[in-house]
C-alpha cells in the first residue's frame, strides 16, 4: 500500500511539473491622484522567482519589449509616455547586446489629465514576454482597467487586479488535467546555477566595459568623419583663408598661437553644443528607442538618400545666407567674441558639405543611446578643428598642403555613394521588423553591387557628375581607390549565390531572410551538397545552419509523409534566448546537424510571429476567449492545447499520425543527451 501511494504521488508530482501551464507574471492596476485633474495610472507586474520581464526599450534584434497600448477615450488626455521603474541592465551573451529587464516586480506609470469631471474608465493592454534560465514564454496580452475617481473621490487610490491572465491559466490548467502528456524539463544542476551566478556577478563589469568600448568606437568613427569632412570642397579651401586672417590680425607669434587655439576650441564648443542639444531634447535613451522604431528607420533611410543626392550634386543643402551675413558682421568685432563668430561662420558656410556627414553621424550615434551624440560631435569637431588651429598657429606648414582642385569634389561624390549604400541598411531594418520581404538578402546585395559598381566606374573616370572638373588622367591615389572599391564590388557578387560575406556581416539581411533559400540558382544545400530548384520542397525555408524547415504545420506534415521521415516540431520564437542557444550551441554539432538534415523533417513554429492572421483563419481562443490576432498566437495556442505546455524551446518528435515517438523535451544544452533523444525518436519511427 505504501509503495502504491508513493508511486501515485511520484507520478502526480511529475505530471504536475511537466504539464504545467506557466504564468509567472501577475498584473495589478492602481490610480494615484496628482491634482484635481491629473492622475497617474499605474500597472504593477509581480514576477515569480527566477523569471524576468523585459523593459519597454530593448535594442533591435533583441527580445520582445513590454508594450502598453490604450484605447482612445475623449474623457482623458495623455500627458507623456509610460515610465518604468529601474530595472537590471546586463550584457546578454546570446543576443550580444546590453538588455534591461525586471525581476520580482516592475512598475509602469503613465500620467493622464481627466477631461470629464464625472470620472471615467481607462482601458488598455500590455504585451510582454518573460524568460528564465532555461526557457522563454510566448508573448502574452493582458487587459488592464484603470478606474479614475471623479472630483468627489479625490485623494483616494483605487487598486484593481486584472483577472484575464489568471482565467486563461486556469482554463489551460483544466485542459491539462484532462489529458496529461509528460514534458521533460532540463533543470539546472548546482554547478550550472553557480556558473550562472558568477556570470551575473561579472555582467555589470562587462556591461560597463562594453558601454565604454561603444563610446570609444563612436569617438573614433566620428573623428574619421570629421577628417573626411575636412577634405570636402566647402571646408578645405577655407584653411588658407583662416590662416591668412590670423596671420594678419595677430601682432605677435604668441598672439597668433593663442588666437588659433581659441578658434579651435570655439569650433569644438559649437559642434559639441549641437550634440548636447540633441541628447537633451530627445533624452539620453529616447534616441535609442527611436532608432529601433520601424518608422524612424524609414525616416533615416529617406534622410540619408537626400544627403547622398546632395553630395552627388543634385542640389545643395544650405542654411539661409542671411545667417552667414549676420555672423560675419559679428566676426569683425575682434577679440574672443569675434573668433567665436568666425568659428560659427565656418560651421554655417560649410554646412552644405558637413550637414549630411553630421546628420549621418547623429543617426549612427542615436542607435547607441545615452551620451553617444555628445561624444560623436566631440570627435567630429576635434578632427575638424585641429588642422585649422595647427595651420593658424604654424602658417609655414601650409606649404605641405595639396592645392585645391577637382579631387575635393571627388571626395564629396565618394561620400555620396557611401551614404546611399548605408541608407539601405535602415530600410532593411524596417523591412525585417515588419517581415515584408521587400528587401531580402539578394535584393539588398544587388543594390550594393550596383552602388559600388557605379562608384568604381566613376573613380575610373567613365562618367562625370555635376560640379566635376575635366580630367585628362587619373591620379595614382584615385586609381588605387578605384581598384579597392572594384575588388569590394566583386567580393559582393558571390553573396547572391549564398556566400556568407563575413566582411559585411550585420549589414545585409540574414541568410534565411532570402528570396532563394539556397542562393540564386538553388546551388547551396544545408548539408553541404547541391540541389536543384525541383529538389527544394515547396513552402520550405532555410533555417538555422541552412537546415530545410517549414513554418506551416500542415505543409511540413504533408512533406514528411511524402518523403517518409518523422517530424520534429520545434516550438520556438524570434526573440527566444534559449532557442538561439540550442540552435547555435547544440544544433551546430555535426552529429546532430546530420540528423536534422537527413533523418527528420523540421517544422519550426514561431510563437512570437507578429504577422497578422489572414481574415479567414482568425478564430476565438479556447483559452482566453479573445480573438487571436497574430500567427504566433495561433501556434502558441496549438502548443498549449495539444501538448499542455507553453514554454520555448519545446521539441516534439512524432510520426505521420501525429503521435509522439518519444516524450517531448525543452531546453537541453547537453549535446549528448539531445543527440540521444533525437536518435531514440528516429529509431522508434523506423521500428
Amino acid at each position: 500500500m505504501k509503495n502504491i501511494f508513493f508511486t501515485l504521488f511520484f507520478l502526480f508530482s511529475v505530471a504536475s511539473l511537466h504539464a504545467q501551464i506557466l504564468d509567472p507574471v501577475k498584473w495589478s492596476t492602481s490610480v494615484k491622484k496628482v491634482s484635481d485633474t491629473e492622475f497617474d495610472i499605474i500597472a504593477t507586474a509581480t514576477i515569480e522567482d527566477n523569471w524576468h520581464l523585459y523593459s519597454q526599450e530593448v535594442p533591435e534584434d533583441g527580445p520582445l519589449p513590454t508594450v502598453f497600448t490604450f484605447e482612445e477615450n475623449t474623457d482623458f488626455k495623455s500627458l507623456g509616455e509610460v515610465k518604468e521603474s529601474k530595472g537590471i541592465t546586463e550584457l546578454d551573451p546570446v543576443f550580444d547586446m546590453v538588455i534591461t529587464f525586471f525581476a520580482n516586480t516592475a512598475t509602469f506609470t503613465k500620467r493622464v489629465e481627466l477631461l470629464n469631471p464625472s470620472g471615467t474608465t481607462i482601458k488598455g493592454e500590455v504585451e510582454y514576454m518573460v524568460c528564465d534560465d532555461t526557457r522563454c514564454l510566448p508573448p502574452n496580452y493582458v487587459d488592464l482597467v484603470f478606474n479614475l475617481p471623479g472630483t468627489a473621490g479625490a485623494g483616494t487610490t483605487t487598486t484593481t487586479t486584472n483577472e484575464a491572465a489568471e482565467n486563461a491559466a486556469e482554463n489551460a490548467e483544466t485542459t491539462a488535467v484532462a489529458d496529461i502528456i509528460p514534458q521533460t524539463d532540463i533543470l539546472n544542476t548546482n554547478a550550472e546555477k553557480s556558473e550562472n551566478a558568477e556570470a551575473s556577478k561579472a555582467a555589470v563589469e562587462q556591461t560597463k566595459k562594453q558601454e565604454t568600448k561603444g563610446l570609444w568606437t563612436i569617438f573614433v568613427v566620428a573623428f574619421l568623419f570629421g577628417f573626411t569632412a575636412l577634405l570636402t570642397p566647402c571646408v578645405f579651401p577655407m584653411i588658407p583663408m583662416t590662416v591668412s586672417f590670423f596671420t594678419k590680425q595677430s601682432k605677435s607669434r604668441a598672439a597668433g598661437i593663442k588666437n588659433a587655439i581659441i578658434y579651435g576650441i570655439a569650433i569644438i564648443v559649437i559642434y559639441v553644443f549641437l550634440g548636447a542639444i540633441v541628447t537633451w531634447f530627445f533624452g539620453a535613451d529616447a534616441l535609442n528607442a527611436l532608432s529601433t522604431n520601424v518608422w524612424f528607420n524609414f525616416f533615416f533611410f529617406i534622410l540619408l538618400v537626400v544627403f547622398a543626392l546632395s553630395f552627388l550634386g543634385a542640389f545643395e543643402i544650405m542654411l539661409p545666407n542671411s545667417w552667414a551675413t549676420k555672423v560675419d558682421k559679428q566676426a569683425d568685432r575682434g577679440g574672443m567674441i569675434g573668433i567665436f563668430f568666425m568659428a560659427l561662420a565656418l560651421a554655417i558656410v560649410s554646412f552644405s558639405c558637413t550637414g549630411p556627414i553630421i546628420g549621418t553621424l547623429l543617426v549612427e550615434a542615436a542607435s547607441k543611446g545615452g551620451i553617444a551624440p555628445f561624444v560623436g560631435m566631440f570627435g567630429f569637431s576635434l578632427a575638424l578643428a585641429m588642422p585649422f588651429a595647427l595651420f593658424a598657429a604654424f602658417p609655414g606648414w601650409m606649404n605641405s598642403l595639396p592645392k585645391s582642385g577637382g579631387w575635393l569634389n571627388t571626395v564629396k561624390v565618394f561620400l555620396g555613394f557611401l551614404e546611399l549604400a548605408l541608407a539601405f541598411k535602415f530600410l532593411s531594418n524596417a523591412d525585417l521588423v515588419l517581415q515584408l520581404h521587400w528587401l531580402e538578402r539578394e535584393v539588398f546585395l544587388a543594390i550594393w553591387i550596383a552602388v559600388f559598381g557605379a562608384l568604381t566606374l566613376y573613380l575610373f573616370g567613365k562618367f562625370k557628375l555635376p560640379h566635376d572638373s575635366p580630367i585628362d588622367n587619373i591620379s595614382v591615389g584615385r586609381l588605387s581607390l578605384a581598384l579597392i572599391v572594384g575588388a569590394f564590388t566583386i567580393y559582393l557578387i558571390p553573396g547572391l549565390w549564398g556566400a556568407p560575406l563575413k566582411l559585411i556581416s550585420g549589414f545585409p539581411p540574414p541568410m534565411q531572410y532570402s528570396e532563394s533559400p539556397y542562393g540564386v540558382g538553388f546551388t547551396k544545400l544545408g548539408s553541404g551538397g547541391t540541389a536543384s530548384a525541383e529538389e527544394f520542397p515547396e513552402g520550405a525555408h532555410l533555417g538555422p545552419h541552412d537546415i530545410i524547415a517549414f513554418h506551416d504545420y500542415e505543409t511540413g506534415l504533408a512533406y514528411a509523409k511524402k518523403v517518409g521521415k518523422p517530424v520534429l516540431v520545434d516550438f520556438t520564437g524570434h526573440a527566444c534566448v534559449n532557442c538561439r542557444k540550442m540552435e547555435e550551441r547544440v544544433w551546430s554539432e555535426p552529429k546532430i546537424l546530420k540528423i536534422l538534415n537527413e533523418d527528420i523533417v523540421l517544422i519550426s513554429l514561431y510563437v512570437d510571429d507578429k504577422r497578422p492572421l489572414p481574415d479567414d483563419e482568425k478564430y476565438v481562443s479556447e483559452i482566453s476567449g479573445k480573438e487571436l490576432k497574430y500567427i504566433g498566437q495561433k501556434w502558441s495556442e496549438f502548443q498549449i492545447l495539444r501538448y499542455k505546455a507553453n514554454a520555448q524551446p519545446f521539441y516534439v518528435l512524432m510520426d505521420h499520425d501525429e503521435e509522439n515517438l518519444i516524450d517531448p523535451v525543452g531546453y537541453t544544452p547537453d549535446i549528448d543527451e539531445y543527440h540521444q533523444w533525437l536518435q531514440d525518436g528516429v529509431n522508434a519511427f523506423e521500428n
